[in-house]
């Protein structure tokens, strides 16, 4: 597994990335004053998006019906858990768009190379609370069944 957005795994088999561009801002508003140059204050963070691109070759990979699996998680509008293969958690996003180029076709029309970019923005960091607070009440649940092992150093654990 590369990265999972809710429920949709992304892997080797289904929609496997080759390139992860994330881009991230911060606000700092301008006032103009008189004979000075702008004062600017910080306000907080800005726009967090990310861009996953790869290209599929559905005789190896998926295809067009694993990129409408996504279409159709962006029709829900919901903003969805970023999880990286290597438990790093991203937070909550939402799928803004995703674009496909489709070349070198079967003689039916079915593409054998298919070039595709989603983009991705951070939403909310309260829903991010919540899942977090969720992932460690059932920690604590599995800990309290004899079924998670957490390691000794602080990092990580184990399923029994």
């Amino acid at each position: 597994m590369m990265m999972t957005l809710g429920m949709f795994v992304f892997e080797t088999q289904s929609l496997p990335y080759q390139q992860l561009q994330r881009a991230t801002q911060w606000r700092h508003p301008s006032q103009a004053r008189v004979g000075q140059r702008p004062a600017y204050q910080f306000t907080g963070p800005g726009e967090d998006t990310i861009q996953l691109s790869g290209t599929l070759y559905p005789e190896l990979t998926g295809g067009r019906m694993t990129l409408d699996d996504v279409r159709i998680m962006a029709d829900e509008g919901k903003a969805w858990p970023l999880i990286e293969g290597s438990g790093r958690v991203y937070g909550f996003w939402s799928i803004t768009s995703v674009t496909e180029t489709s070349t070198v076709f079967f003689s039916d029309g079915t593409p054998r190379k298919i070039e595709f970019s989603i983009s991705l923005i951070r939403v909310d960091d309260s829903n991010f609370q919540d899942f977090r607070d969720q992932a460690a009440n059932n920690q604590d649940a599995a800990i309290g069944l004899g079924l998670y092992q957490p390691r000794r150093n602080g990092g990580g654990g184990s399923l029994a």
